[in-house]
């Protein structure tokens, strides 16, 4: 009998960073079962939308489940059904102990960090924002606290200079899918060892709200580049200008230079903005209800003077 047949994977995700490893584990193994949240409206008009993991399920034909609660009773005893071998679990919710104790061989989750590093919902964010050099993947059993059980594997990888938290997203997406196939694998063969997380070395990694996005000019324009790429592009920076409000999406940075922070010049064609240190330079700006565009392709179309504050 081939993989395929011998064992059986259940799948729980919800957004495309977990697309990925559910084609390639289907691909690999074959999975027996997907779970996801149930569809959302969304939109001016309000239509239920399914998530990227539902319509990769449907596309591949996989039985799908949506429970409202995961502790619901149905649930679990459907989904005990399924004899689970495995369960893997990539960006979706808090499992309880009476869903992730139902695999034979183990529960895993694939974390967007170096555990204990970055516990929580917005490690990839986080790392960009503490200008961090190297980050990676780590799968890790589950248990009752978040974040926090035994290490199964890891793979680092370094952050690129300059890059945006979408950046990074989209560079760790194939991985976890490479990641999530080798730890199968290793529960599979029964032939592995994990260790714990040295708890002493945890940091937080909470999720980013719009409100907290604000930008402050008066602050190290280096420290003000890393925050704004950590949360590009969502939940993204702002700030308001002549009464709209604009997102910056990318930006480069001067220690050099000294003005007002707040205070804006044109020069070649970008905007330059001071900080209480160093220059800000936007390369990447969404003007309010319009979308995201080049700075260069924005000044074209907006008439201002060389001077002035943006607040």
């Amino acid at each position: 009998m081939n993989e395929k047949e011998k064992y059986n994977i259940i799948f729980m995700g919800t957004p495309e960073f977990a697309v990925p490893a559910l084609a390639e584990l289907n691909k690999e193994f074959g999975i027996s079962c997907v779970v996801t949240v149930p569809d959302k409206p969304q939109g001016r008009g309000m239509k239920l939308t399914p998530s990227p993991i539902k319509e990769k399920a449907v596309e591949l034909g996989l039985p799908i489940l949506q429970p409202e609660k995961l502790m619901d009773e149905n649930f679990v005893k459907m989904l005990a059904e399924y004899e689970p071998d495995i369960i893997v679990v990539i960006a979706f919710r808090i499992l309880p102990p009476s869903v992730f104790s139902l695999s034979k061989l183990g529960t895993f989750n694939i974390h967007a960090s170096l555990l204990p590093k970055y516990r929580g919902a917005a490690p990839i964010n986080w790392a960009i924002i503490n200008g961090e050099k190297t980050t990676g993947l780590t799968s890790f059993l589950l248990d009752e606290k978040v974040d926090t059980g035994q290490i199964i594997l890891q793979n680092s990888i370094d952050i690129p200079e300059g890059a945006t938290a979408g950046d990074l997203h989209d560079l760790l997406m194939p991985e976890a899918a490479k990641l999530a196939i080798d730890t199968c694998r290793l529960l599979i063969s029964r032939d592995f060892k994990t260790y714990s997380q040295d708890n002493s070395q945890a940091t937080p990694a909470p999720k980013l709200f719009r409100e907290q996005c604000k930008i402050n000019w008066e602050q190290h324009a280096e420290n003000l580049r890393n925050f704004i790429h950590g949360v590009s592009p969502i939940p993204a920076a702002w700030f308001d200008w002549e009464g709209k409000r604009y997102k910056v999406l990318r930006t480069e940075f001067s220690s050099c230079g000294k003005g007002i922070a707040g205070n804006y010049f044109i020069d070649n064609d970008m905007l330059h903005v001071y900080c209480e240190k160093g220059i800000i330079t936007i390369l990447e700006i969404q003007p309010q209800d319009r979308k995201p565009m080049k700075i260069e392709d924005f000044l074209r179309g907006f008439r201002c003077d060389l001077k002035g504050e943006i607040k």
